[in-house]
């Protein structure tokens, strides 16, 4: 019961459109499928360390401490802006898509930057899986993360696959623009930050 319940508590955290899911679908749109693959797990293993971390207690950190979410705000705002920056630079060159191979550690510092650099999905989570862990015991408690941390997994392979299979009925006209609109959404989001961080930091 309380690993279903974590687990349908996951995919609502997860299943929403954001940066982390964006990122995973233009990687399966222009990446061979095992780059694909290591992407989403690489998404996966930062998805599952946030839910630890806002199941006990991270969120509360940051709402005590106000120059660490200026610090997370900038940094994070500047890195995702810098992203969709690089994602729209490749869209209006889409023969150089499926050349373009990310290294592993460019993988995971991206996946790092789109899981971590948002305190605002920090707090969110904090509040939703915080309020879960105050009403479960330590043992059940342990049961419903394991069902977070499945609907994690299941999430972002089965989104990864997905994508990868319609892949090969995309033209590379459509993965450049697909490419432009993903890299426009997520320097939205990362000006978003930025202002977050503006309004934050006024006196």
């Amino acid at each position: 019961m309380h690993f279903l319940q974590g687990l349908l508590m996951g995919l609502a955290y997860v299943a929403p459109i954001g940066v982390q899911n964006l990122y995973v679908i233009n990687t399966a749109l222009t990446q061979p499928r095992s780059r694909a693959l290591l992407t989403a797990l690489v998404v996966i293993f930062f998805d599952v360390t946030l839910a630890l971390a806002c199941f006990f207690g991270t969120g509360l950190l940051m709402r005590q401490h106000l120059w660490l979410q200026l610090g997370i705000l900038l940094f994070g705002s500047l890195l995702v802006i810098a992203i969709g920056i690089n994602l729209i630079r490749d869209g209006l060159h889409p023969q150089s898509l499926a050349a373009s191979m990310p290294t592993t550690t460019g993988v995971v510092a991206t996946a790092c930057v789109v899981t971590w650099f948002n305190p605002q999905a920090i707090i969110d989570g904090s509040l939703m899986l915080g309020a879960f862990r105050a009403s479960l015991p330590p043992q059940q408690g342990t049961v419903f993360l394991l069902g977070v941390m499945t609907a994690s997994c299941l999430w972002f392979t089965s989104l990864s696959l997905l994508i990868s299979c319609l892949r090969r009925r995309i033209s590379m006209t459509i993965l450049g623009r697909i490419n432009i609109l993903c890299g426009c959404v997520i320097m939205l989001y990362g000006a978003k930050l930025f202002l977050d961080f503006a309004r934050m930091a006024r006196p």
